[in-house]
């Protein structure tokens, strides 16, 4: 049976259901010990017993059967782990995550970010990386993998207009959502957060570089991860954080820093969208046309009562939705409509040329 001591592995997040599952591993040798992975490199992990982080490497079998399955070991990751006569530390076994969070990439692969989720918290500054259409597809990202989401708005103490801010959020995004503005380097600040810092709770930060989710998790675990300024001119920020990360806090829980997302797109279905767009979902219900696209069609309950801007938003994440939904067999058909309307343009724009 698997080695496992419940207090000690509460601070790296070790639920009772985690636990109920580990305690099923029963062919594992008594030497095997329940461990979280902590870090991802390209060639090796970091697993964590509670005390201290460890070097490992997945047992070769193992590796071969998680491939085949299409699945990759991901940060937060529960796993079965036991040293082999020279001391190397193998992981032997992959415990089911009970959350995932993961965003689809520009060829339309799956990519997960962290797993065994609780709480997601959106960090976004109120600077020059304020952007209300980014945090809508973070909201689409966490929704879809059912992990609760807070907002987390930086640089309070040096930005513009910030209650202007937070109302235009508020118009936004779902009522249930809970949203704060923060100087995330100040301890007495970010206090607000310790309702999802319970022990035991696990929680990612998800921004843009530059957005202050080191400066966060510094605060919140008293860390000593380095920060980086954002760029003169443009207020982008550079990339702090290169690799996912799991950080300990003293009141219990444990948070899991991630690298700035760049282009991506959410890995979401439309019902998960309609969550995050529930204001667009309950005026819908109320068009004249039962399939309205509310973009020109008479009737529309939604098209002048929801901000333009937030619609755009809602029509480009559900293509985006619409497209990672497909087939190879359908895309290949999709592409091949379009080449044919395309040429088809081409040929009427070249016989009128002609006339």
């Amino acid at each position: 049976m698997i080695a496992l001591d419940f207090a000690q592995l509460r601070p790296i997040g070790l639920q009772q259901a985690i636990a109920s599952a580990a305690a099923r591993l029963d062919t594992l040798p008594p030497s095997t010990q329940l461990m979280r992975v902590s870090a991802v490199h390209r060639d090796s992990l970091l697993v964590h017993d509670g005390l201290q982080e460890n070097p490992a490497q997945i047992l070769p079998r193992l590796l071969h059967d998680l491939q085949a399955q299409d699945i990759i070991v991901a940060v937060g990751d529960w796993v079965a782990a036991e040293h082999d006569a020279h001391g190397m530390l193998w992981i032997t076994a992959r415990l089911s995550p009970l959350t995932q969070i993961a965003r689809r990439g520009n060829d339309g692969r799956r990519q997960l970010l962290a797993c065994n989720v609780d709480t997601a918290l959106l960090v976004m500054g109120l600077d020059a990386d304020f952007n209300p259409r980014r945090l809508e597809r973070y909201l689409a990202i966490v929704l879809a993998a059912q992990v609760a989401p807070v907002v987390v708005l930086s640089k309070a103490d040096v930005a513009d207009d910030v209650a202007g801010k937070l109302a235009l959020l508020k118009q936004r995004l779902p009522s249930h959502v809970p949203l704060f503005a923060v100087d995330t380097r100040h301890a007495y600040d970010v206090a607000i957060l310790e309702p999802w810092l319970g022990p035991g709770q696990t929680l990612v930060l998800l921004g843009s570089s530059g957005a202050g989710k080191s400066s966060l998790t510094n605060t919140l675990c008293m860390a000593e991860q380095a920060t980086n300024g954002v760029r003169h001119g443009d207020g982008r920020g550079r990339h702090t954080t290169t690799v996912r990360s799991l950080h300990l806090c003293a009141g219990g829980a444990c948070i899991i820093d991630t690298p700035g997302l760049r282009s991506w797109q959410a890995d979401a279905d439309a019902q998960t969208l309609a969550a995050t767009f529930d204001d667009i979902a309950a005026l819908a219900a109320t068009c004249q046309f039962r399939d309205c696209r509310h973009d020109r069609e008479p009737g529309c309950a939604v098209r002048g009562a929801v901000d333009a801007d937030r619609l755009r938003n809602y029509h480009k994440l559900l293509r985006d939705a619409h497209r990672s939904e497909e087939t190879p067999l359908e895309r290949i058909a999709a592409r091949a409509k379009w080449k044919t309307i395309l040429k088809a343009g081409q040929e009427r724009s070249r016989q009128k040329r002609q006339e």
